[in-house]
C-alpha cells in the first residue's frame, strides 16, 4: 500500500467552507495551510472556491451551485485532483467524484498521503498503513467498477455484494494484522525506553513546521531530517543531550495539526508515548506565524487527550527571526489594534508574562538567545534529576557556568 512514487505535480484546486464554526479569515487560514499540505504532496494549487453555508449539503458537501462553478473551472483548466478542507463522508466523495470526474481527496486523504510519502521505518510505514486501511474500510464501495452490478434491475443482479463484502473482509484481515504488528513492535519500542535508564525524559513537541527538529539539531548536534515543509518528521528521534555536566534524553516527535485524522491520532498513539512518559515538555511555537496562539491551542487539546497538558513545560518560541507585526500607516485612522501590531516586547508582556520564567524567545535557525535557553533548560532539567535523585544534588550546580 505504501509504495514510493516519482512524485508529478499536479494542478489541484481547494475546497472549503464559511459557517458558524469557521469565519471567513479562520477559513483562509484553514486553506493557506492546505495549501500547504497540497504543496507537500506534490501539488500545485491553481484555485481555491470557499462558499458561505450554514450545514455541509449531505450528498455533495457544496451547494449544487458551485459544484457547478467547480466543475467548469476543472474542464477548462486540465485539474486533476480537487481537495476538501473538511472531511467527505464516503458518499459525499461518491457523489463529487461522479461530477468532476476527477480525483477528490479530503483532508484526511491528503495528510493519509503525506504521511505514506514520509514513512521512513517499518514502524512509520506500519502506522501510515493502518491508518489507510482504516480510512478506506467505508470507501470501499466507490472505489471498485464491479460494483456497479449492485445497482439492480434487470441484468444487474449478480455477486456484486459477495465481491465487495470478500474486499471488505481482505482489508479487516489487513487491519487485524497491522494491529498485531503494531502490538509486537509497540512492546519492543517500552522495552527500549525502559532500558534508558534513569536519565531525565525530555521531548520536543509542537504544531507542524514549528522548527522541532532544527531545535534538535542544535542541541544534540545530530543531523535530523529538517525541511520547510509539512510533517518532515514522522519517526520519533531519541538523542543523548548534555547541557553543562547534566545529561538528559531529548525526543523529537511528530508535529501535530488541526483536524488530526482520528485514524492518524489512533495509529500514532504509541508515538506519542515519549510525550506521555517524558519528565519535561519543550513546546515549540512558530511566533512568525499569524495564528501561532490558535496552534499552541491545537497542541494543547492533544496533549489534554493524551493526559500530558499538566506536565512541566517550557515554551519555546521559536523564529523570531522571522518575526515581522503588521504596521498600522500613521494616516490609518480606522484599523483597530490588535495582537497582530505587537512587537516581541510586547507579546512578553501579555500572558506570557504570567508563565514564571518558562517562556522563552529564540531562533534555532540562527542561533539567537540559544544561551539563555540552554541556562532555563538545564535549570528545569535539574530540578526534575535532583527530585529523582536527591543524593545526585552535589553533582550539579543551580546554573549553568559562564
Amino acid at each position: 500500500m505504501l509504495e514510493k512514487k516519482t512524485l508529478v505535480v499536479e494542478n489541484t484546486v481547494l475546497v472549503g467552507i464559511i459557517n458558524a464554526q469557521q469565519d471567513e479569515d479562520q477559513s483562509k487560514e484553514y486553506l493557506d495551510e492546505l495549501a500547504f499540505l497540497a504543496l507537500t504532496a506534490g501539488g500545485k494549487v491553481i484555485k481555491r472556491f470557499t462558499q458561505k453555508i450554514s450545514l455541509p449539503n449531505p450528498k455533495t458537501f457544496i451547494g449544487s451551485g458551485k459544484l457547478a462553478e467547480v466543475e467548469l473551472f476543472v474542464k477548462e483548466n486540465d485539474v486533476s485532483t480537487v481537495v476538501f478542507d473538511d472531511e467527505l463522508s464516503p458518499a459525499q466523495q461518491n457523489n463529487i467524484e461522479k461530477t468532476l470526474k476527477c480525483k477528490i481527496l479530503d483532508r484526511t486523504g491528503l495528510i493519509l498521503d503525506i504521511f505514506a510519502q514520509r514513512a521512513q521505518t517499518s514502524y512509520a510505514r506500519t502506522q501510515v498503513e493502518l491508518a489507510q486501511y482504516q480510512y478506506l474500510l467505508p470507501r470501499l464501495k466507490g472505489l471498485w467498477t464491479h460494483l456497479e452490478r449492485q445497482k439492480g434491475g434487470i441484468g444487474m443482479r449478480g455477486p456484486g455484494e459477495t465481491e465487495i463484502e470478500t474486499d471488505r473482509r481482505i482489508v479487516r484481515d489487513k487491519i487485524t494484522l497491522l494491529k498485531k504488528k503494531l502490538t509486537v513492535i509497540d512492546k519492543q519500542m517500552a522495552t527500549q525506553r525502559g532500558n534508558r535508564g534513569a536519565l531525565v525524559r525530555v521531548a520536543l513537541v509542537g504544531y507542524t513546521n514549528v522548527g522541532k527538529s532544527t531545535l534538535m539539531n542544535v542541541l544534540s548536534k545530530s543531523k535530523v531530517f529538517a525541511e520547510n515543509k509539512l510533517f518532515a518528521t514522522l519517526d520519533t528521534t531519541v538523542r543523548k543531550v548534555v547541557i553543562g555536566n547534566l545529561p538528559f534524553l531529548l525526543s523529537d516527535t511528530v508535529g501535530f495539526i488541526r483536524k488530526l485524522p482520528t485514524q492518524l491520532v489512533e495509529s500514532f498513539k504509541s508515538t506519542l508515548d515519549e510525550v506521555i512518559e517524558a519528565d519535561l515538555l519543550l513546546h515549540v511555537v512558530d511566533i512568525a506565524h499569524p495564528n501561532f496562539e490558535e496552534h499552541i491551542a491545537s497542541v494543547n487539546q492533544i496533549l489534554q487527550e493524551i493526559e500530558s497538558l499538566d506536565k512541566p513545560t517550557l515554551m519555546v518560541f521559536n523564529k523570531i527571526d522571522a518575526y515581522a507585526p503588521e504596521v498600522i500607516e500613521e494616516d490609518d485612522l480606522f484599523t483597530e489594534r490588535t495582537s497582530k501590531h505587537y512587537t516581541l516586547e510586547e507579546w512578553e508582556d501579555t500572558w506570557m508574562a504570567k508563565m514564571n520564567g518558562n517562556a522563552l524567545f529564540i531562533s534555532a535557525l540562527n542561533k539567537s538567545n540559544l544561551e539563555e535557553f540552554r541556562q532555563r533548560a538545564y535549570a528545569a532539567i535539574r530540578d526534575i534529576h535532583v527530585t529523582h535523585f536527591p543524593y545526585n544534588h552535589f553533582l550539579y550546580p543551580e546554573g549553568l557556568e559562564e
